[in-house]
């Protein structure tokens, strides 16, 4: 049940207890996320030492970011498939393959970027 006074400063606290919960819960349950916030946070360094311009570093970063928003994103799809049935049902699993792609073209779409950033620099 929602509570009734849920607003203003109360409201932007509880969304944040929220919000550390969910990452906590991906941390501790999924070994994808793990993955992924472990090389963002070996990548974060090497894309702000690089010598590139600051549009090039944010580049870098936010791809970082977007691969882990995506990798969240699939978790919950994942979880809400799972908790409405145990029951292979070809609609569950497009769901869960539709998310799963979403994660794979932010991967793509990270790789290509680092690539086209740093690739000119080594040659």
């Amino acid at each position: 049940m929602k509570p009734a006074n849920n607003h203003g400063l109360k409201r932007i606290f509880r969304a944040t207890g929220f919000s550390i919960k969910g990452l906590s819960a991906a941390w501790k349950h999924e070994a994808a996320f793990r993955q992924e916030l472990i090389l963002a946070i070996l990548m974060l360094p090497v894309a702000l030492l690089v010598n590139v311009s600051v549009p090039e570093k944010l580049l870098m970063i936010f791809t970082l970011f977007l691969v882990l928003i995506v990798e969240l994103l699939n978790s919950a799809i994942e979880a809400v498939v799972d908790r409405i049935s145990d029951e292979i049902h070809p609609l569950s699993g497009r769901a869960k393959d539709i998310a799963s792609a979403a994660v794979f073209l932010s991967l793509c779409l990270c790789g290509l970027t680092w690539g086209a950033i740093l690739l000119p620099l080594l040659f």
